[in-house]
């Protein structure tokens, strides 16, 4: 009989960019949190990726990248302004920390 091995398990930090050591973890965690709105968004709405790409000023295939995790190449700003084009108010709230460490998160 073969014997398991217990697999290692690391905690998260809730930053899974953070947790890879990328360089600009906080941002891309944001951006990537903007993305899922975005996506959501046109789930939601029944948009097809060309209908919201003309909504949202760009072309299909920058929709379609964008969708699949290819975001890099986008700012915070235009992300948001992606999602005031699909009809959503942004609201940029900052408030004192609660307790333990400030974070940037997406609501």
């Amino acid at each position: 009989m073969l014997k398991r091995k217990a697999l290692e398990t690391e905690p998260s930090s809730g930053n899974v960019f953070a947790d890879l050591g990328l360089a600009g973890a906080d941002e891309q965690f944001i951006k990537a949190g903007l993305v899922v709105k975005i996506s959501r968004t046109l789930r939601q709405r029944h948009l097809t990726q060309a209908a919201a790409a003309q909504l949202m000023g760009i072309d299909q295939p920058k929709v379609s990248a964008m969708l699949a995790g290819q975001f890099r190449g986008y700012s915070v700003a235009r992300l948001m302004r992606f999602l005031v084009a699909l009809g959503h108010d942004v609201e940029i709230v900052v408030k004192p920390r609660k307790r333990g460490v400030a974070e940037l998160r997406v609501a």
